[in-house]
């Protein structure tokens, strides 16, 4: 059997190491758009100075890792993540990918869906840019109901991606509709659709989406918690628990966000709810320690695991 690995931003870890980790998070970001965006945006030093704090915290609270999922174009910046990492033991993986527009550069426009999987595999194989930091996932974006032209032909690329690396897809993507046409085409495409994770869930509030996507096989990623809708966010984990799913689901916040363009990035959200508050709360309403080990551990490593060559 093939070794599996997690792919950080210092190297490659076992699974086994990753430990309590939150599989939806950004350190910074960058929404100027694709054609301006770019490191002369922002200083290094200070998203590190500011963001360092953030996840030392959640080192504190038990934390051991996050995925870092802003793709390239929206201030993805493999430098401040090996830094971060760094200075605070914290494991941190990020991605190849896109996003959806105007967040996409004219390329993702004019090549083919090879030409796409081609960029994103060597970010696996030889690293991002020359920074030698490797991808650990693949990053994509859809918009709700059905796909575009250009967003099928993203999908396809990262099917054609999954099948080279072995990694895992991580797609913003809301709707249901949205959701089980991605995974007719990764179908088409010949991937395991256990190799996709379908971002945002808790915005559709169909919950026979969120059944349907999981009965096929796939991930489902409850990843905008928060205290304000916390009783929503239980009962969502809750009703995938009691229907079988506990095995496919799993939970963040969507926090972090130093915004680029704001003086020492504006309003950071932290990553504490989870860790802090939501566990005990899951706990308070039956469900027991190995159903909260599975969401915060064991499945954020089988998740992101993947060949090691």
């Amino acid at each position: 059997m093939t070794r599996q690995v997690i792919q950080t931003v210092r190297g490659r870890i076992d699974p086994g190491e990753l430990g309590f980790a939150l599989p939806h998070e950004h350190v910074m970001c960058d929404f100027i758009g694709a054609a301006e965006t770019g490191q002369h945006r922002w200083e290094r030093e200070d998203v590190v100075e500011v963001m360092r704090p953030y996840l030392e915290r959640i080192c504190e609270l038990g934390v051991r890792g996050i995925v870092d999922c802003l793709p390239a174009f929206i201030a993805r910046d493999p430098l401040v993540l090996r830094q971060l990492s760094e200075l605070t033991g914290l494991h941190i993986i990020t991605n190849a990918g896109l996003y959806k527009e105007p967040f996409l550069p004219a390329y993702a426009f004019d090549e083919s869906a090879d030409e796409l999987a081609a960029r994103w595999i060597a970010e696996f194989e030889e690293g991002i840019g020359d920074t030698g930091v490797k991808a650990g996932f693949i990053k994509i974006a859809v918009n709700p109901g059905r796909l575009i032209p250009v967003q099928r032909k993203i999908v396809r690329a990262a099917a054609r991606t999954q099948l080279a690396t072995g990694a895992i897809i991580a797609s913003h993507t809301v709707s249901g509709v949205a959701a089980l046409e991605q995974l007719d085409i990764l179908e088409e495409e010949g991937v395991a659709l256990d190799r996709f994770v379908y971002v945002h869930a808790d915005e559709e509030p169909e919950m026979a989406h969120h059944f349907a996507v999981a009965e096929r096989g796939a991930w489902v990623e409850y990843d905008q918690l928060k205290e304000e809708e916390e009783e929503r966010h239980l009962r969502l984990v809750v009703e995938m628990v009691d229907a079988g799913y506990a095995d496919q689901l799993m939970i963040s916040h969507d926090a972090g966000w130093y915004q680029v363009g704001e003086e020492r990035g504006g309003e950071v959200r932290d990553y504490e709810y989870i860790p802090e508050m939501f566990l005990g709360k899951m706990r308070a309403v039956g469900l027991d320690e190995e159903v909260v080990c599975r969401l915060t551990v064991e499945n954020p490593a089988r998740a992101f695991a993947m060949p090691g060559v």
